[in-house]
């Protein structure tokens, strides 16, 4: 994968992570962890997208390699709403 093809990869998993957290009312953090919840949804979606048997909607090509748009929004709400549950359970409903 070349640099240019790497931050375009980076770009779109920001975007898919930052629609996700607002799909799931809940935001983890800034740029960078918009990144990171667009990446880790991408591999939800696409698990839960296997063990559905659902098709992969919506994959860009980047270098050659596929990123599953829909899925990794998809994915990005899951593991937002679990984050979410998951601090409140341990920091509380205050915070």
């Amino acid at each position: 994968m070349t640099f240019f093809g790497f931050l375009v990869l980076l770009l779109i998993a920001a975007i898919c992570g930052s629609i996700g957290q607002a799909l799931a009312g809940y935001n983890l953090g800034g740029c960078l962890v918009s990144i990171v919840v667009g990446l880790i949804g991408a591999y939800i979606g696409l698990w839960v997208a296997k063990q559905a048997d659902l098709p992969r909607i919506l994959e860009i090509n980047i270098d050659g390699k596929p990123f599953p748009v829909i899925w990794a929004i998809i994915g990005s709400a899951i593991f937002t709403l679990v984050m979410a549950l998951l601090r409140r359970g341990f920091v509380g409903r205050d915070r």
